[in-house]
């Protein structure tokens, strides 16, 4: 493989992933301790996705680790296009935990983030996603952006919300080593968000993915933010037309 080759995206984890679930897993169950509770209400087979807030860098190895069955995810493509000896361990473990490679951004980008989630649930795979988009930095839980609802009905998936507590003291922003601190990782209750209606409507979009957020809510107790985690609108123009006609950010 080139240096700076991006790995085609996998339908279902490859074989590395196994391997290597199987020896994190019960080393870090030892080590942290996480509590785990409503592992038992993720379905077993069949698309899934797991929506959970975000809190640190840590919670796409947390929620692999934690989950009863095969995880994929999303990570940043500069996690996958580093080079020499530190580009290619990054390579090989998010590869190895299951993550996809994707340019992050909006319009294009994000729809062909989407598109990689489609093709991972259609395979019957479980698939994590954030609809927070990034992850808080104050601890709050922000407005969920549409791209999960948008994933759940388009494909049928169940949607399992997910809530992490503690992470952020694991590994805080500006930390490169992990420390040894409580985490708790609750699994909710599926949701079928058809009754919403289709895909192609904005409005059923954004009702299902409020359903989802209070889910999440419902699980972690974090305060709400009411609001996107992004930089506000600049320019006077920019927040009036922001809030007269507010866009679908997924």
């Amino acid at each position: 493989m080139e240096a700076d080759a991006v790995p085609a995206p996998r339908s279902k984890p490859g074989p590395v992933y196994g391997i290597v679930r199987g020896v994190l897993r019960p080393l870090v169950r030892l080590i942290y301790r996480p509590r785990i509770t409503g592992a038992e209400l993720v379905p077993k087979s069949g698309p899934v996705i797991l929506a959970s807030n975000h809190l640190s860098f840590v919670d796409s190895v947390v929620i692999p680790l934690a989950a009863p069955r095969p995880v994929q995810f999303l990570a940043k493509s500069h996690y996958f296009t580093g080079t020499g000896v530190k580009g290619w361990l990054s390579r090989t473990f998010f590869t190895a935990i299951g993550a996809v490679s994707v340019e992050r951004g909006a319009g294009a980008q994000a729809q062909a983030a989407l598109d990689q989630g489609r093709r991972i649930l259609e395979s019957g795979s479980a698939f994590a996603l954030y609809p927070e988009g990034t992850r808080s930095l104050d601890g709050r839980l922000y407005r969920g952006r549409t791209g999960v609802a948008w994933l759940a009905l388009t494909t049928g998936a169940l949607v399992v919300p997910v809530g992490l507590v503690g992470t952020q003291e694991i590994q805080p922003v500006g930390s490169r080593m992990p420390r040894v601190r409580p985490v708790q990782v609750h699994f909710g209750a599926p949701i079928d968000v058809s009754r919403h209606g289709a895909a192609t409507s904005g409005r059923a979009r954004r009702a299902a993915t409020d359903e989802i957020m209070a889910a999440i809510h419902a699980l972690t107790g974090q305060e709400l933010a009411e609001a996107y985690n992004e930089a506000p609108p600049q320019g006077t123009l920019a927040r009036l037309a922001d809030r007269v006609a507010p866009r679908e950010r997924v």
